[in-house]
């Protein structure tokens, strides 16, 4: 569809942060329509517990499409008890290959406090470099705020916040809203 036809939905930044032992996933809560903010308290980070085993997970996208991703994964999940990578590797197959998921249009970030993925509808579950990833309309700008500020004294939750602060200060689609999920390793 042309931009003329439907605004698009814009709004989410959602970041990955690995350090000292434990993964941060933090997500803002605007979603916006066009050039209009719809909501400012939307809750992006989830923590899911198929069989008790813990995984946070942050979505950017639509919101339906990225629900329906999230039980997808957590049926993975309960199919490989402890198993992030193999459950996300599956997840990514079945987005890419079954008629239905191949519309979906979101983006996944998730971690079981050792491992941390970005799931991608293109088929794809990328590990980040330099314990930091991001996405979402304000990703770029968090990812590079956080890569910065890895080497300071801060934990994982202090770079989160702080680079999720300054994606806020620059992109309009982003605020300060936050909901931060952590995980220990």
């Amino acid at each position: 569809m042309a931009d003329t036809e439907f605004p698009g939905w814009h709004g989410t930044t959602i970041i990955g942060v690995r350090k000292g032992g434990k993964v941060v996933i933090a997500g803002d809560g605007q979603v916006s329509l066009g050039q209009t903010v719809i909501k400012g308290t939307a809750r992006k980070v989830r923590r899911l517990s198929p069989g008790g085993f813990d995984v946070v997970a942050g979505f950017a996208g639509s919101t339906a499409d990225a629900f329906t991703l999230l039980e997808r994964l957590e049926t993975k999940l309960e199919a490989t008890p402890g198993q992030l990578a193999r459950a996300s590797v599956e997840l990514a197959k079945d987005w890419r290959t079954d008629k239905y998921l191949q519309k979906l249009e979101a983006m996944l970030i998730v971690t079981d406090g050792k491992d941390l993925f970005v799931i991608t509808g293109a088929g794809d579950v990328l590990e980040p470099e330099h314990d930091v990833t991001a996405i979402g309309s304000g990703g770029n700008f968090a990812l590079a705020a956080a890569r910065g500020l890895m080497e300071s004294d801060l934990d994982a939750e202090g770079v989160a916040r702080k680079a999720m602060a300054i994606a806020a200060d620059i992109c309009v689609y982003t605020n300060g809203n936050l909901t931060v999920e952590e995980i220990s390793q």
